[in-house]
């Protein structure tokens, strides 16, 4: 099964934003590791439209009225939602306020079975 790059690439960050939630209590490895992930995150639709060609696909093969496009643009507005959210309970983590460990566990949890959809999504869409 011929698989591209960048899925590849997106499940190795994956695994260690998998990796990063495991080893949470190690602070500096867990937060190096998920700011390098939200960092990725950020640039991927960045290096996509650059350099897969997806102005063609969207917008002159009329792909962007395709369901599954839609469905997993909305999977990255909702994980980019949560990236946000994870930021504010993590800022105010280390600001000694612990009150809201739980609330940024539970954020966690959702954005590592959000971010699996946005994988699963991205790898449906890829041109073979």
């Amino acid at each position: 099964m011929l698989t591209a790059g960048t899925v590849w690439a997106a499940l190795v960050t994956y695994a260690l934003m998998l990796t990063a939630f495991r080893y949470a209590n190690q602070r500096t490895f867990h937060m190096l590791v998920m700011i390098s992930v939200i960092l990725f995150d950020l640039g991927m639709p960045v290096y996509l439209y650059l350099y897969k060609g997806w102005y063609r696909r969207l917008i002159v093969e009329s792909e962007l009225t395709s369901f599954l496009v839609w469905i997993h643009f909305m999977m990255l507005v909702m994980m980019y939602a949560l990236y946000i959210m994870q930021v504010k309970t993590a800022l105010r983590m280390l600001r000694c306020d612990n009150s809201v460990r739980i609330d940024h566990r539970a954020q966690g949890k959702a954005v590592l079975l959000v971010r699996a959809l946005v994988i699963f999504t991205g790898a449906l869409l890829v041109e073979p």
